[in-house]
């Protein structure tokens, strides 16, 4: 045998030993927090990878469908399919199972509302997840809450956190209004996003003063005619002008009036404040730039910016707002969407130009809800100061 041939064999067996390296898997999975009681998938090992597992003895092909990557399952000689996808961020992610191109729910884990519709959501343990840990601290309620609303002629459903101590006491609260994204509804922010534990755990700590929470649904469904190429009250690609006028106009006819009237708020500007993440923040931006003589703190997650040219158009904006929050996860920084603008120099522009700003940013998460759950523990520090 040559030198040639040796060298040959010799990188053929270098590259197949680093491909196994590549995608050896940690076979330490354990259930998720997500995983239904008495179910033994879906599970995460300690690289972030989820593995799932179904029976279906007729299917022909089984994916498990997360992070917009479909990655293929195994069949057993059962009829059972397992697999596992590449790691994945920290926090909590929406999944389905693809069976011979139906996408399903899988019937191993907790059903959470996401993407519209009701489908499975995966739990990867964070480094930081104390902050949203149930603790054994005193804890505030969340309240299913049914109304009717005269703006849509309908009956509609909030949540309502109260902070610990609402019902032991006569004092009077200040309110902040906390919007879920696109596709979601008004029981993200209590579920996916454990808003409800991260005030508990923040006021327990002395970080944060208690204030009320309404979460409500902002669903806005796309008109039929064409997008538009651009929009001058978003900013934002193929969102046409009033996009955001039925909630608008339902939060400050209906939500807000409904609320201090069957709550002990205090019930004026300065001790109103509004956030969202994703479209809720964008439905935050429109809003408050138009209102605020009603919202005092603002919050947008991954919900565009506010730029000196929107406040030369709302000119009571820097003399009624006391705070701008503007926070993003460092991926979506890294790819910003075309034609958007940059939400750190608008941010720092206006911190130039007086109005009380902060940027945050979450480490190593993308347009997710880790990335919310972090902005909103930042922000909730900042409020009713």
């Amino acid at each position: 045998m040559n030198y040639k041939s040796l060298a040959i064999i010799f990188s053929a067996v270098l590259a197949s030993s680093m491909c196994f390296a590549q995608t050896a898997v940690v076979e330490d999975f354990k259930k998720s927090e997500t995983t239904q009681q008495g179910k033994e998938y879906p599970q995460v090992n300690s690289e972030g990878r989820v593995r799932v597992q179904i029976s279906a003895p007729e299917a022909k092909k089984v994916q498990l469908d997360i992070g917009a990557v479909k990655y293929d399952l195994v069949k057993d000689e059962k009829g059972v399919w397992t697999g596992e996808s590449a790691p994945q961020d920290e926090g909590f992610h929406y999944y389905q199972l693809n069976i011979d191109g139906a996408s399903v729910p899988d019937p191993g884990s907790l059903y959470f509302y996401g993407a519209s519709r009701w489908g499975s959501g995966i739990e990867v343990p964070a480094k930081d997840q104390d902050f949203y840990a149930l603790k054994n601290v005193p804890h505030g309620e969340v309240r299913e809450v049914t109304y009717f609303s005269k703006t849509t002629n309908g009956m509609r459903r909030c949540f309502v956190y109260t902070p610990p101590g609402y019902n032991s006491s006569d004092k009077k609260y200040p309110v902040l209004y906390l919007q879920h994204g696109g596709g979601e509804n008004e029981t993200g922010w209590s579920s996916q996003g454990h808003a409800n534990l991260i005030m508990d755990n923040l006021i327990a700590e002395g970080k944060a003063n208690p204030f009320i929470i309404v979460m409500d649904n902002g669903t806005w469904a796309r008109p039929t005619q064409p997008r538009p190429a651009q929009n001058t009250q978003s900013g934002r690609p193929g969102l046409p002008d009033g996009w955001a006028d039925e909630f608008k106009n339902t939060l400050l006819n209906d939500i807000v009036p409904m609320i201090d009237a069957n709550y002990r708020t205090l019930a004026n500007q300065q001790n109103r404040a509004m956030a969202g993440l994703s479209m809720g923040g964008m439905q935050t931006r429109v809003i408050t730039l138009a209102n605020p003589e009603v919202f005092s703190h603002v919050g947008m997650f991954s919900g565009g910016s506010i730029s000196t040219e929107d406040i030369s158009k709302s000119p009571n904006f820097k003399d009624k707002v006391k705070l701008l929050f503007v926070s993003y996860g460092s991926r979506e920084l890294e790819n910003p969407r075309e034609g958007s603008a940059n939400p750190k120099t608008n941010t720092e522009a206006l911190k130039q130009a007086g109005i009380n700003t902060h940027f945050y940013v979450s480490p190593q998460t993308a347009h997710e809800w880790q990335s919310w759950r972090r902005s909103l523990k930042e922000f909730a520090q900042l409020l009713f100061k």
